[in-house]
């Protein structure tokens, strides 16, 4: 028992190191130990989504779907140092996912604005010659479909307790009230709606080389030590599993039908179950 609770907290520990910083529990308390309400109530369908070990396959999916759109990803390729500090950058999206689902108003409301800060300086040319900034409202939409979209697909495959009925239009509205602090316009707050803007968005999507260069930097030759390789293979199997077929080959990702609806459901629903478990705190269910 004692060995096993060990072998969590180190887990639990790796985890949160990478996926929130060296200040997680400070920043646990920023969030959490207030009396100041959120956007959001307890039972909101976004905090049962945002708060599943789902949301580790979800994160990997979002960033290679967002890549497809050539604006966009030159704003990654061009202005994000995601090769030299990939953690960095996972960092502050778990941040701002979690001030913005989680935190006091005040803290969700100052994520937001660190966001607008930081786009504000994203501007450029893409190769083809086309003009991009960050703030765009276009392509404010096409990350918060693309993220939306991802981190459903996940939840619904790997979730603990996957969405159903109303819920699921309702956290489509959830996340739009956070999508409208960003700058989107009209955001999608049905899942029918979700779907029309995502086939709107299918002229705009390619594969360029920027993009393909991310799906094998982010699949093939990610920055981790030789024993972490293998839990993040892992999670990179189950992400791309979750890919529509149309991506496959702009992205130049494998497809192989039959191991994925066996083999990609079982890894995935392996990876985030031990994530779950490293993540809960010890002492919850000590006694199981």
């Amino acid at each position: 028992m004692s060995d096993g609770n060990g072998v969590r907290t180190w887990l639990g520990e790796q985890v949160r190191s990478r996926v929130v910083g060296p200040q997680a529990s400070a920043r646990h308390a920023e969030l959490f130990d207030t009396d100041e309400p959120g956007w959001f109530d307890d039972d909101a369908p976004i905090r049962r989504v945002h708060a599943d070990a789902s949301m580790f396959v979800g994160g990997l999916r979002a960033l290679l779907f967002q890549s497809l759109h050539p604006r966009a990803m030159a704003g990654v390729a061009q202005h994000s140092d995601y090769r030299n500090d990939p953690w960095g950058r996972l960092q502050r999206t778990a941040d701002f996912l979690a001030a913005t689902t989680f935190g006091p108003a005040s803290q969700a409301q100052r994520a937001v604005d660190i966001v607008h800060r930081v786009h504000e300086r994203v501007v450029g040319t893409t190769s083809d010659g086309e003009a991009y900034a960050a703030n765009d409202p276009h392509l404010l939409r096409w990350v918060h479909i693309a993220e939306l979209d991802s981190f459903l697909a996940a939840h619904d495959r790997f979730g603990e307790q996957p969405l159903v009925g109303a819920e699921r239009n309702e956290y489509v509205a959830n996340s739009a009230v956070v999508a409208r602090a960003l700058g989107v316009i009209e955001p999608p707050v049905t899942e029918r709606g979700l779907r029309r803007q995502l086939d709107g968005f299918r002229p705009e999507l390619r594969g360029t080389r920027e993009a393909r260069d991310a799906a094998r930097y982010l699949l093939v030759r990610p920055p981790l030590p030789l024993a972490g390789r293998a839990p993040y293979g892992l999670i990179a199997a189950a992400s791309v599993s979750l890919m529509p077929v149309w991506t496959r080959w702009p992205l130049r990702l494998p497809w192989m039908p039959v191991s994925e609806a066996t083999l990609g459901r079982a890894v995935g629903d392996a990876v985030t179950k031990t994530l779950r478990w490293a993540i809960v705190p010890a002492d919850v269910n000590i006694a199981d």
